[in-house]
């Protein structure tokens, strides 16, 4: 009897097992995917050696610290929208103490092609006038007070507003995780307000090391290189000389820069040689360089050009090697 009663029980929970198998199972929903938050915003700073803008110090050859801000919208994962601004230390002729810029575009994606285009306004607050005595121009024109009572010892001439503005276009194509090649062209009407065209256009390349390089550091390392030509035009009066009175015909010149750069987590550090082929003195009769020097003896001449005929010359455009170190971050991606 016991073993009867122990054999139904048995068959009882076989057959409610076999029961609860056949009945059906309410699937469990997937949690729903993040929702797509088309806004961000980058942000980042750095200190490096010297500040160095196409080939040209802009801060003398002197330490220079940087800051950026841009607000980013994600119109779809392959077009972003985007405004910002950022400013430089420098060191100018017109004693002007910062460079404050403001830009804006678009960053269209196409597959392996990513470009961008926009406007980038260059800002200089603070400047003031500076003309080589009497304070007239070579067209006859006189600069006004401000001018008249400064000069620069080495007779160079600089205007207090020196704003202007670029459109751009730049490119980049990713071969893969190890290699990018890109293209950037840069168009003013009047480089750094002196009524001189300017025309922009480089070439890049980079290399980026397997991340196992450094193995586990979560240091990278990547190279990167850049050969550009500047185009410029004539300049107004105020940049004349005697044999060109209504402005000088800036020389045109090739720049290029090359260097190394380590990164871990937001930081980077880049160690970059720069040089162009500007000589002394064309680069003091572009630049107004304050500190530019003459260089008058038998063994050496001096930096007479057609369009620097006072014979200073300035190293503003000389070989330079510039170290930065940088911070970058992004609100969806580093402050979540």
């Amino acid at each position: 009897m016991k073993k009867l009663a122990l054999l139904a029980t048995a068959l009882a929970i076989v057959s409610g097992s076999a029961l609860a198998a056949d009945m059906p199972v309410k699937a469990v929903k997937a949690p729903p995917p993040p929702a797509f938050d088309p806004w961000d915003i980058a942000f980042g700073g750095g200190i490096m050696s010297d500040y160095i803008f196409r080939g040209i110090t802009q801060s003398n050859h002197k330490p220079s610290v940087t800051a950026y801000f841009e607000p980013r919208y994600n119109v779809t994962k392959d077009l972003q929208l985007y405004i910002g601004t950022s400013a430089e230390s420098i060191s100018f002729p017109n004693r002007a103490a910062a460079e404050v810029d403001i830009y804006g575009g678009i960053r269209p994606t196409f597959g392996a092609f990513a470009f961008d285009i926009g406007v980038w306004g260059y800002l200089y607050p603070g400047g003031t006038c500076y003309y080589g005595a009497p304070g007239i121009d070579f067209a006859g024109n006189f600069q006004g007070a401000e001018c008249a009572e400064k000069a620069l010892l080495n007779t160079n001439v600089i205007k207090k507003n020196l704003n202007f503005f670029e459109v751009y276009g730049k490119g980049v194509y990713t071969v893969n995780d190890n290699w990018a090649f890109g293209f950037n062209e840069y168009y003013t009407p009047s480089y750094l307000n002196s009524g001189a065209w300017g025309n922009y256009a480089s070439i890049t390349g980079k290399y980026t090391a397997p991340g196992t390089l450094f193995g586990s550091s979560g240091v990278g390392m990547f190279i990167s290189g850049e050969f550009g030509r500047q185009w410029l035009g004539t300049s107004d009066s105020f940049y004349g000389t005697a044999a060109f009175p209504n402005g000088i015909k800036y020389a045109d010149y090739n720049t290029w820069n090359l260097g190394v750069a380590f990164t871990w987590k937001v930081f980077t550090l880049d160690l970059r040689y720069y040089d162009t082929d500007l000589s002394k003195g064309n680069c003091n009769a572009f630049t107004s360089d304050f500190a530019a020097r003459g260089n008058i003896t038998a063994a050496t001449g001096t930096f007479v050009t057609p369009i620097n005929p006072t014979g200073v010359g300035s190293n503003w455009c000389s070989a330079a090697g510039v170290a930065k170190l940088s911070f970058d971050l992004t609100a969806m991606t580093n402050l979540k």
